[in-house]
């Protein structure tokens, strides 16, 4: 049960994972959710703990992509702080428009990874692309409405799969 909203590993925040894991688990691409993943929903451009995990993965040859259901502007702001590609309006937990930039840049799906905040939206979604996914917890306590609204069913789904011992630490992998 809740096979589809299981993620590959978990994390207490993206800045808690040795970048020698992505090498280890031959990742290539680090597909990552920005709002309370990589910074605060709040914050418009990149704090310098994103700057220093973006330029750790790309000095071991790995690209980090912003992918958000936020605007345009806001995504663009930041990821252009952060010198790195994005996806705005990505609607996760739809997998068309991922999907699409996967096939249009030939992208092994097997060397890709994504990491977010949220079962709905960030595992379920990358489990429905077949991509290995990292769950976390939020980097702050404040969240956007709608967020607030999926993070009520969030923690029960999240109790059940520790009690089924379906949540592994990445550093168990």
């Amino acid at each position: 049960m809740f096979t589809r909203l299981t993620p590959f590993a978990v994390s207490q925040n993206i800045y808690d994972i040795d970048v020698n894991f992505f090498v280890k688990n031959k990742i290539k691409y680090i597909f990552c959710d920005l709002d309370n993943t990589l910074d605060a929903y709040y914050s418009e451009i990149a704090s310098d703990k994103a700057i220093d995990f973006k330029n750790k993965v790309q000095k071991k040859g790995i690209k980090l992509i912003v992918i958000s259901n936020n605007t345009k502007k806001r995504v663009s702001k930041y990821a252009k702080s952060l010198n790195c590609d994005y996806l705005y309006s990505t609607r996760k937990p739809l997998i068309f428009k991922l999907k699409s930039f996967i096939k249009k840049n030939q992208i092994d799906k097997n060397n890709a990874i994504i990491i977010g905040d949220q079962v709905f939206t960030d595992v379920w979604f990358g489990n429905r692309l077949e991509i290995k996914t990292i769950l976390c917890e939020n980097l702050v306590p404040k969240d956007q409405f709608f967020t607030k609204i999926n993070k009520f069913f969030d923690k029960y789904i999240r109790k059940y799969l520790t009690k089924k011992g379906k949540m592994k630490s990445w550093r168990e992998l």
